[in-house]
């Protein structure tokens, strides 16, 4: 009889090092581990040759940064998603698309069930749990994390470096780097260990080197620099005059950001299951782009479907952050957001310096911006007639009249 197969998802760490060897030991199953190339970089190094070495009996590493920044972050963006103030949701976008590969590959091989290393305190198990339910709602999923068996048997990080010493997986477990990250195209995130501590000052110069994507403002060159993004119907097409696809945007933005010190945040956050927690996030290129969008929708967009737009910002912002990507609410969303960017089209300059994004010129052809009714000077069209606004004003304070003499009776 043929060995239940299970799909992992893999990042070569300690964690899904000892969950590969343990699933493969408890369920006596075929493991198929799958890495998302996102974007990781050099994190990617080794990974196949580590994982049948570790016991994985197919190893898939997929490509899949193209489709990760058009399909993913640019819609993300359009939308003007931004998580309670701070969070440009980058570790939360990237996995409903790591779920689908994964619910992919488990049928492709016939796999009855997916794992992953998300803990039972954090947002990621909700991410992939509720894509993979509503992608394929008949695969199972494991959570060792969540198994008390699995806890029992590893209480502590020890015990993992234990565990993976007796069976010869190699780990870099280290106490110089007592944090855990997340790196992909968009972002790259840091937390636990010292940062736990909310008085903690990650921008410390004793904190540079945690840094990977940007340096700090303060060695940023000291000579601003001159970006023009071309935007074509919201998303972002060319970057000085240089037509680009999303995932070349995207490469060239964090080249940019990461030079002159942008998208740093700090920020102690709202997790889904119920607490707060503390998070640090390089996001060098996304800041650059979202920065440029609202310029460019400043300009283009009608005020009452912008306004509509920016109320359903939270709305849509907290759907990704909670691993709705894939629930009908989060479509609708969507098709509202995409028929809002018809017209958001043309050139927005930004002047970078010293970690930020300044504003230095916006225009497009079908601008609603018209300089001869804007203008404080005589007005040539005679479009606006200032006389006007006295009965504007008058039938706009009727009802504060009426509550004010309402109030004064009440005295």
């Amino acid at each position: 009889m043929a060995k239940q197969k299970i799909v992992l998802a893999y990042s070569g760490g300690l964690d899904t090092s000892v969950i590969l060897k343990w699933l493969k030991e408890t369920y006596d199953a075929e493991i198929i581990t799958f890495t998302a190339d996102i974007g990781q970089r050099e994190e990617l190094d080794g990974l196949e040759a580590k994982a049948l070495a570790t016991g994985a009996s197919k190893v898939y590493i997929d490509d899949l940064q193209d489709e990760f920044a058009k399909d993913f972050i640019f819609p993300m963006f359009q939308a003007g998603a931004l998580y309670e103030g701070q969070y440009l949701l980058g570790t939360s976008i990237a996995r409903p698309l790591i779920a689908k590969r994964m619910v992919e590959i488990a049928r492709a091989e016939g796999a009855t069930a997916i794992a992953h290393g998300a803990t039972g305190k954090g947002n990621d198990q909700v991410r992939f749990e509720l894509a993979a339910a509503a992608l394929a709602p008949e695969i199972e999923v494991i959570a060792p994390w969540r198994s008390e068996q699995f806890r029992n048997e590893f209480p502590g990080r020890a015990e993992m470096i234990a565990f993976a010493e007796k069976h010869g997986i190699p780990v870099t477990a280290s106490a110089a780097k007592p944090y855990s990250t997340d790196r992909n195209l968009l972002h790259i995130s840091f937390e636990s260990g010292m940062l736990e501590d909310p008085w903690f000052d990650a921008s410390a110069d004793s904190c540079k080197d945690m840094y990977v994507l940007s340096v700090s403002p303060e060695d940023a060159p000291d000579q601003a620099e001159y970006v023009e993004l071309t935007f074509e119907q919201g998303n972002c097409v060319a970057i000085n005059g240089e037509k680009l696809s999303p995932l070349g945007v995207m490469n060239k933005l964090n080249e940019l950001g990461g030079k002159h010190g942008i998208g740093r945040v700090d920020m102690v956050e709202n997790r889904f299951v119920g607490m707060k927690s503390r998070g640090v996030y390089e996001t060098p290129g996304g800041t650059i782009l979202f920065t440029a969008h609202r310029k460019m929708e400043s300009l283009t967009m009608d005020r009452d479907v912008m306004h509509l737009r920016d109320s359903l910002i939270s709305k849509y912002a907290t759907l990704v952050y909670n691993g709705f990507w894939f629930a009908p609410e989060r479509l609708a969303l969507q098709a509202l957001v995409t028929e809002s960017q018809k017209n958001v089209t043309g050139v927005v300059r930004l002047k970078l310096y010293k970690g930020n994004v300044i504003g230095a010129g916006v225009q497009s052809p079908v601008s609603l911006y018209n300089p001869d009714i804007a203008t404080m000077e005589a007005d040539p069209s005679q479009a606006y007639n200032q006389d006007d606004a006295t009965g504007f004003i008058h039938l706009n304070a009727l009802r504060l009249k009426v509550a004010s003499g309402v109030a004064q009776n009440k005295q």
